[in-house]
């Protein structure tokens, strides 16, 4: 059994985290999107803690004020999954159980279709594979026009400096008020922001990732909700042809990107039962 972690260490970086649970209890890592920290995990992570899962979530590589490098190579995808295991290592769990959403489940996809010796299972929310979101066509691209915007350099996260142009982002993808605080810290930080924005930008301009990009053994749940406005039906559909185990892909009705926020208490139940279904497989 490791000590209570508060932070953990990997690339010349310090990343907080939240430990919670039993430290002997089985390892469940949470992920978190953009714009958000581990802040966004606040209504599950009690309810994985109370069926006996010790739950990491860090505040993520440029998050972190201690993890935050100046350079966009430093936000590569295959930087990120480091990262995760790094954590992982640092808190001895040599396999565990992956929850991530938005940029978070793009970063669990691969560390799951890398590492399959280290991941149980894998529950992904909102944001498919990425070889799914890239094979999506013209109903995604649309989709990810915001994509093209923060490649421009400086002028997104300049722009986030006046309150107006902070709402008007959170308010489009139709953000949930309880959020909105966490949102408003990650880009109202100039520093914050454009770390947060190198991951897009890294991701358009780095090949390193490319030997991440398989298919997925370990089991795995997809779960997209109707009311995204970032991701496509297609998209998500598409994920069933990245999955070489076994794969369910649930819908959440009526509800928008930020899962999480939204469904705490639904997201914790799912991943719960995912989780449960494959125990004896996975062990």
């Amino acid at each position: 059994m490791t000590a209570r972690l508060t932070s953990f260490t990997n690339d010349g970086l310090t990343f907080d985290v939240r430990d919670e649970g039993p430290q002997d209890g089985p390892v469940v890592i949470l992920l978190h999107g953009f714009p958000q920290t581990s802040a966004s995990w606040s209504g599950v992570i009690p309810r994985l803690v109370a069926a006996g899962f010790r739950v990491l979530a860090p505040d993520q590589r440029g998050y972190s004020p201690g993890a935050r490098p100046n350079t966009v190579g430093s936000y590569t995808l295959d930087r990120l999954v480091d990262d995760v295991l790094a954590l992982a290592d640092q808190a001895g769990a040599e396999r565990f159980d992956v929850l991530g959403h938005d940029w978070g489940a793009a970063v669990s996809w691969l560390l799951a279709a890398a590492h399959p010796d280290r991941v149980r299972t894998l529950t992904a929310l909102s944001v498919p594979h990425p070889l799914a979101f890239a094979s999506a066509g013209l109903a995604q691209l649309v989709r990810s026009w915001y994509v093209f915007v923060f490649q421009i350099p400086w002028l997104p996260e300049r722009l986030w400096q006046f309150a107006p142009a902070r709402k008007l982002m959170v308010s489009f993808f139709g953000a949930p008020e309880g959020a909105l605080a966490d949102m408003a810290a990650v880009l109202g930080d100039p520093k914050r922001a454009k770390a947060a924005l190198s991951w897009y930008r890294a991701a358009a301009r780095s090949t390193a990732v490319r030997k991440l990009m398989r298919a997925v053994s370990v089991p795995t749940l997809f779960v997209w909700s109707d009311g995204d406005v970032a991701i496509s039906r297609k998209s998500a559909e598409l994920c069933a042809r990245q999955a070489t185990g076994p794969y369910r892909f649930e819908v959440f009705e009526g509800v928008s990107h930020w899962i999480p926020d939204e469904r705490p208490e639904e997201t914790a139940e799912f991943a719960l039962a995912h989780i449960a279904e494959h125990a004896d497989s996975a062990s």
